[in-house]
């Protein structure tokens, strides 16, 4: 801390507000400008901090003229979004969450800040903790879905796996929790718009992600750039400095979103640069990304008096502390390394991974796994490696993805190949040779679904069936293949809204973009060499119409009942989703039977579970509380806990789930997911 205040001590003006400066490279595009890196602003100090540059040669030659070109010789941050994977591309964090598995998700964090540090970056701009209940909003496709239990778990094991615990051993990289908070929430599910909602619904649904990253020790969070009830995040002090920094004890450095603190002059809160700059430092704020509103604002505001020096120097403080924290003082060449790539251990990883986040929505008559060695592969999805990274896929490399075609192939199937139609025209004229290809196969298998770019930052959808001509192709095989099997492998970043599809298909398979591996990983389920685990991590709705849909409702004074016109319902479809919280089947047969409360602080709560079937396979459990006769009417299932078991055909196994001791009197569900059809329920 001494050679932090020497530093202070010593700094102009723009030194220190060059530590508060964050400009981005041209390695990837995430916001919409580009300003190239000025080397000479580096050397003066004026540029602090780099994102979007990554690799060991460029990073050490941009580090090299910070700690030896610059009078104060500063090392810099350097930060990328790993969102699901550097360069081992790894299923989104949608698919990712519906593992339910706090090991899987902190190891691939881990080797993905093991490559971070190989491309000489210090610093990633994840894990995503937006908890979102509409699949409009297309960043869905990075969060872990609608529940905030689940979020705080993926939370915890995200930033263990960046961070490790040491921050400034090999391997590790400060994690930056994003977006604080309710960003899931915009109105109307489009991207950027603004977000209302209660205190309480603040509170216990979209800050508790955050509580837990915090809780865990995460060096940075980056605010979002929207408002939440008429003030933007960038310069909402109640919400960073009296709840973050105060209430939650965050002490890290507060990083903005792309351009945001400009972009208060488009909220209409600030007049000026300058007023915008005071607004976001009073707030907590520390680096600006990409606005240069510090740099250029920040001089200005001082002379207004609108904020002082001591501010400023707080801020400096903070990110220097960071700095010295990752070891960069002591040692700022050490991440990188020129070999940085895949390998044969990050492709297995990435291929098991893939596997298990896949979902089996529908098996009937067990068509999977495949008996049939004949298979007519169709649509655009089929061949298509490229889309298999999602819409943001970090710095993995398009000839390293394995598409559905390659992957089948691979695996020894008889592969017959039509993409049919494009994803996003409206043009039929390959409908017809793709139908010819069905005669002589034995099962049919459909790769529908998004295109990657159709999900992700500034993708919200109004619609959520399959776009273009997709739903005539899928029309026209179903029509051909009368009597044969129809599988359908579904490729989005969000839900979709399919059910008519979802009934007329043998089975289908939610792929989500399962990352570099796809094909392998589709391949190893489709023909029983894994049984499918994953489980949907958000609901999927029936129609556009029921969003947000999601299981931890109230229940309202009138909850639905189906001998009552007068409750809640709609007129023209059901209540229900699609396909609940939690769905997904395996090739086992699983039950659950002798739902039991052990006492104690914490409870116990264990369940038997028997696999039947002829395969193994692997069941998740839920655990649900229903809260009685609260001081506030509480949803009608909180999720508390889940767990998994292995079993072999005919093989009974207990899982052991632990639950704090409910406040007064509260029912237990336990089930393979939030349809209430499915559970257990227990009063305790």
């Amino acid at each position: 801390m001494e050679q932090i205040s020497r530093l202070i001590a010593q700094m102009t003006l723009a030194e220190k507000l060059g530590q508060l400066t964050m400009t981005a490279a041209d390695y990837a595009v995430t916001g919409p400008l580009i300003t190239p890196v000025s080397e000479d602003a580096i050397r003066s100090g004026a540029i602090g901090n780099l994102l979007n540059l990554y690799g060991a040669g460029p990073t050490h030659r941009i580090q090299k003229i910070a700690v030896e070109e610059s009078r104060l010789r500063i090392p810099m941050l350097l930060g990328f979004d790993a969102l699901h994977g550097q360069r081992t591309v790894f299923p989104i964090p949608l698919a990712e969450a519906g593992l339910f598995d706090p090991a899987a998700w902190e190891a691939t964090a881990r080797l993905a800040a093991e490559e971070c540090t190989g491309d000489g970056l210090n610093m990633t701009f994840a894990p995503m903790l937006d908890v979102s209940r509409d699949p409009r909003w297309g960043r869905i496709a990075e969060s872990p879905g609608e529940d905030p239990f689940v979020g705080s778990v993926f939370a915890r094991a995200k930033i263990r796996g960046f961070q490790s615990a040491n921050l400034a051993g090999p391997g590790a990289v400060s994690a930056c929790a994003k977006h604080f908070v309710a960003y899931g929430a915009v109105n109307a599910g489009r991207e950027y718009a603004s977000t209302d909602m209660s205190e309480a619904m603040l509170r216990e649904v979209y800050l508790p992600p955050f509580r837990a990253a915090v809780e865990a020790g995460v060096t940075a969070i980056m605010p979002a750039f929207t408002d939440l009830n008429g003030i933007p995040m960038t310069a909402h002090v109640y919400l960073l400095q009296n709840v973050l920094r105060g209430e939650l004890g965050f002490d890290g450095v507060l990083v903005t979103d792309y351009h945001a603190i400009a972009e208060l002059l488009n909220h209409g809160v600030a007049g000026d640069l300058a007023e915008a700059a005071a607004l976001a430092l009073k707030a907590g704020v520390d680096i600006d990304m990409m606005s240069d509103a510090f740099r250029l604002g920040l001089p200005e505001a001082l002379r207004r008096n609108l904020v002082a020096m001591e501010e400023i120097d707080t801020a400096v403080r903070r990110v220097l502390v960071l700095k010295e924290r990752l070891g960069l003082f002591d040692d700022p060449y050490r991440r990188g390394r020129p070999d940085v790539g895949m390998t044969a251990q990050s492709r297995a990883l990435a291929r098991d991974i893939g596997a298990r986040s896949l979902v089996l929505l529908k098996n009937g008559a067990n068509s999977l796994p495949l008996a049939a060695r004949k298979i007519a592969l169709i649509g655009p999805l089929a061949d298509a490696g490229a889309e298999m990274r999602g819409p943001w896929g970090g710095a993995g490399r398009i000839e390293d993805c394995v598409s559905v075609l390659q992957g089948l192939r691979e695996a020894g199937l008889d592969i017959r190949h039509a993409p049919g139609v494009a994803i996003d025209t409206d043009d039929v004229s390959g409908i017809a040779p793709a139908l010819e290809l069905c005669a002589d196969a034995d099962v049919i298998v459909l790769c529908l679904g998004e295109a990657a770019l159709m999900s992700g930052e500034a993708a919200s959808r109004a619609y959520l069936g399959l776009p273009g001509a997709q739903q005539d192709l899928a029309d026209a095989v179903f029509e051909k293949a009368a009597g044969k099997s129809v599988v359908v492998i579904l490729f989005s970043g969000r839900p979709l809204a399919v059910p008519s599809l979802v009934s007329r298909a043998a089975a289908v398979l939610a792929a989500w973009f399962p990352g570099c591996e796809a094909g392998r990983a589709i391949a190893d389920v489709l023909t029983g060499k894994v049984s499918p685990t994953g489980r949907t991590a958000v609901s999927w709705p029936r129609a556009v119409g029921q969003v947000p849909i999601f299981f931890g409702e109230r229940p309202g004074g009138r909850p639905f009942n189906p001998k009552d016109h007068f409750t809640s319902h709609y007129s023209d479809v059901e209540n229900t989703p699609l396909f609940a919280f939690g769905h997904g089947l395996t090739y086992g047969d699983f039950a659950l039977s002798n739902l039991r409360v052990e006492p104690g602080n914490p409870l116990r709560v264990k369940v038997d579970v028997e696999n039947r079937g002829a395969r193994a396979a692997e069941e998740t459990v839920f655990l649900f509380l229903n809260q009685k006769r609260a001081g506030v009417t509480r949803p009608v299932l909180e999720l508390k806990a889940f767990g998994k078991i292995a079993l072999a055909p005919n093989e009974q196994g207990t899982i052991t789930l632990i639950l704090p001791p409910p406040e007064g009197r509260a029912e237990v569900f336990v089930g393979p997911n939030a349809a209430f059809t499915s559970l257990l329920s227990l009063s305790i």
